[in-house]
This record gives C-alpha cells, sequence and structure tokens, in this order.
C-alpha cells in the first residue's frame, strides 16, 4: 500500500514524464502578448448577425483576442459527435455554425479566437435537460454524490430563497476525465483555434444560497475506493490529505488536457481563468500557480474580481514572483462597482486596466455585455439608461 506521501511523489513524476514527452515532439504555442482580450459569454449571441457584430464590436475597441463561449455545461455551440446543441439554441443545429462563423470573421479582423469552456459543469438547474442525449442522463454515475449517495441537486433551498446551478462532474474519476479530454480533442482538432480558454477548471462548490451548506462531494463508493487504493486512507482520516487528493486530480485533468493540445494543435494556447487569491482557490481544488510552475498552462488569466484598485493590485503580486514561466493575465468585472456612479465606475475600472498593465502588459475584460449590446436583453437592458452606461464604459476603455 502507497503511503500518501509517494502517491503524491508518482503523480509528479508522472506529470514531468507528460511534459517531457509533449515538450519533445511539440512546437510552442503562439501566445499573444501583450493580450487585450475580452470574455463573450454564450448568451450573448444567437444568430449569425450576432456573431459577426461581437467581432466587429471587439476589433473596433481595440481588443487582439476573444474568449468565445462554446460549451456551457454539458452542450456545445458547434457540430459536434459527442455532445448535445446547446439548450439556448433549442438542441438543434442553427443553421450555421458560431465557432467557424467567430473564427473567420476574427481571424479577418487581424484578431486571436480561443474558445471558452466550462469544463466541470455538466449541467445547470433548475430543471433536468429535455433531451435524454444529455450527460446528466448518459452518464449519472459521473456526477456528485454525498455520503449517503445523493446526487448533486439542481435546486438549491434555504429558507424561501431558490437559485438553480450548475451540476457538475467528477474529475477524481478517471473516466470523467478521459472524457473531457475528448469533448476538448474534437474541439481543437476540428477548428483552427489560437487557443482553448478553461473555466471552471476546479469544483463548483461555492455557496448557491446564502447559509447553505454544501456536501462534502464526492462520497460515491468508486471515488472512495480509488482514494483508498492510491493513499491507504478514507476522507476522514486525514482531511488535508482527501484535500490535497481532490486537488491533484484536477491537476491530472489540466496535464492531460495541455498533453492533448500539445499534440492535437502544438501552436494553439492553453489558458485556464483561475481565482486571483490562491488559498480560495484553493477551497475549490484549483491550484493555478502549481500548472504555471509545472508547465501544463501556457497562460493564466486571474479572475481578479474586486471594487477596490488597491486590492486589485495586490492581488497580482503573488503572481509575479520569481519571474512566472507563462504570461499573467489580469481578468478585471466592467459590470461591478453598483455602488459608485457610473461616470466613477468606469474610471475605477480603468484605474484597474491600468495596473493591470503596468505590471502585466496584458488585461482581459468581463464581459462583453458591459460594454455593448448582447443577444441576451435580460442580460443587459436596452433601455436608454443601460445603453448610456455601456457607452460611457466603451469612452473610458477606447484609449488603452
Amino acid at each position: 500500500m502507497k503511503t500518501y506521501l509517494q502517491f503524491r511523489l508518482s503523480v509528479t513524476l508522472g506529470m514531468i514524464l507528460t511534459l517531457t514527452i509533449s515538450a519533445g515532439c511539440a512546437t510552442s504555442p503562439r501566445v499573444m502578448e501583450p493580450m487585450r482580450a475580452i470574455w463573450v459569454t454564450r448568451f450573448d449571441y444567437k444568430s449569425a448577425d450576432d456573431v459577426t457584430r461581437i467581432i466587429d464590436n471587439c476589433a473596433d475597441a481595440g481588443f487582439n483576442a476573444i474568449l468565445f463561449q462554446v460549451r456551457g455545461n454539458g452542450t456545445v455551440f458547434y457540430p459536434s459527435e459527442i455532445e448535445p446543441w446547446a439548450e439556448q439554441l433549442g438542441y438543434q443545429d442553427p443553421g450555421f455554425d458560431p465557432l467557424a462563423l467567430a473564427l473567420e470573421q476574427a481571424h479577418g479582423r487581424g484578431v486571436q479566437l480561443h474558445a471558452w469552456v466550462n469544463v466541470m459543469p455538466a449541467w445547470c438547474g433548475p430543471d433536468e435537460p429535455a433531451i435524454e442525449e444529455q450527460l446528466y442522463f448518459t452518464h449519472p454515475e459521473w456526477f456528485w454524490y454525498d455520503k449517503d449517495g445523493n446526487r448533486q441537486p439542481l435546486l438549491h433551498q434555504v429558507g424561501d430563497r431558490k437559485r438553480g446551478w450548475y451540476a457538475s462532474l467528477n474529475p477524481c474519476l478517471p473516466e470523467a476525465r478521459e472524457y473531457l479530454v475528448g469533448v476538448f480533442r474534437e474541439l481543437v482538432a476540428n477548428y483552427e483555434l489560437d487557443g482553448l480558454h478553461m473555466d471552471y477548471i476546479r469544483f463548483p462548490n461555492e455557496r448557491v444560497v446564502p447559509g447553505e451548506k454544501i456536501p462534502d462531494y464526492p462520497r460515491d463508493e468508486r471515488t472512495l475506493a480509488l482514494y483508498r487504493e492510491e493513499t491507504g486512507l478514507a476522507p476522514d482520516d486525514d482531511p488535508e490529505a482527501w484535500n490535497q487528493w481532490r486537488t491533484d486530480q484536477v491537476t491530472k485533468l489540466v496535464a492531460d488536457i495541455h498533453a492533448m493540445m500539445r499534440r492535437t494543435r502544438p501552436r494553439a494556447v492553453l489558458s485556464a481563468a483561475v481565482g486571483s487569491v490562491r488559498k480560495n482557490a484553493l477551497r475549490h481544488f484549483q491550484d493555478g500557480r502549481r500548472w504555471m510552475d509545472d508547465g501544463i498552462l501556457d497562460v493564466t488569466l486571474l479572475m481578479n474580481y474586486t471594487d477596490s484598485p488597491t486590492e486589485f493590485a495586490e492581488r497580482i503580486d503573488p503572481w509575479m514572483i520569481d519571474e512566472p514561466r507563462v504570461p499573467v493575465v489580469p481578468g478585471l468585472w466592467f459590470g461591478r462597482h453598483g455602488d459608485k456612479s457610473v461616470e466613477d465606475a468606469a474610471r475605477a475600472v480603468r484605474e484597474q486596466i491600468e495596473i493591470a498593465i503596468e505590471k502585466t502588459g496584458s488585461f482581459c475584460v468581463f464581459a462583453y455585455s458591459s460594454l455593448f449590446d448582447s443577444a441576451d436583453e435580460e442580460l443587459t437592458g436596452q433601455n436608454e439608461k443601460q445603453r448610456r452606461i455601456r457607452r460611457i464604459r466603451r469612452e473610458i476603455l477606447l484609449p488603452l
């Protein structure tokens, strides 16, 4: 029986071997530096005209990289032999390929396009999928279960507060990790992407409703058997070791995706959205700093969402220690700062952009709908006041 230290050593050596093999046969990825990037969500487009308008708006505003979301929760916005069309498209072919069109339009404007994918989420509540071909039905054993055998709920409720949320795949299962690598292999093999951008590359185990108690997922029999086989332990024997093991499973998935990228499309960049405060990210079993240090990530995008420019700057500093091996791109949320006037809020974000450029040379804006009209009117609103807010934000941003 391996000790946990022996297990950790074997994981590290295995990753080094994977990196050595992939590095020996790969061309270096084409990283855009400095990066002026923007996240475009899957809710921002419904038609071909929407996609074309999005690319034009982003290019005209001076962005040189677009993170274009094409997978939300086990459904996709491109023709796939593995996963069904997105529920936002009625689970059917919309008559055009959103990703192919975005890629053509972006490259025509000299802008990089990175396919943005949510990794762990496999469905989003409060209702079940409307089609039987979705992961929620085809592989229920890959989802999270608590110690009593209850599946992760789609509807969260505390008192009279209710909300739907992501039900996620269990990255502790080798077959679930292999499935995800296969999904992303199909994507990067079929499209001349500049990059693959991973979001929710962690356990989405945050509280959905205030006061909610989240079970210690996953506690299904197969996960516990794998953990016992590799470490000789049960989760409650050593909670710290149990947390580290779950973190290692996420890291294994990142390493496998990176190795696949180097084999399938060597020049494409693998990036990830990571928590800017490492100790907080580790609560979700995400260790972005280790991914950088281990060389299994090509670009790190920090989800540095704060109202304070001072705090924004302080959160970047730890990532720049010891000359990081890969570019660090601070991400900022243009739609925050709700307690400020529109003008003051926009200036606060401009200050954050200036800090990001000073410290790293790059930045990424969340999100498209905070600057431009979105196809999802509920997301942005279309009245004159809301349009004015977006116009002011653009005026603040464009000089940069």
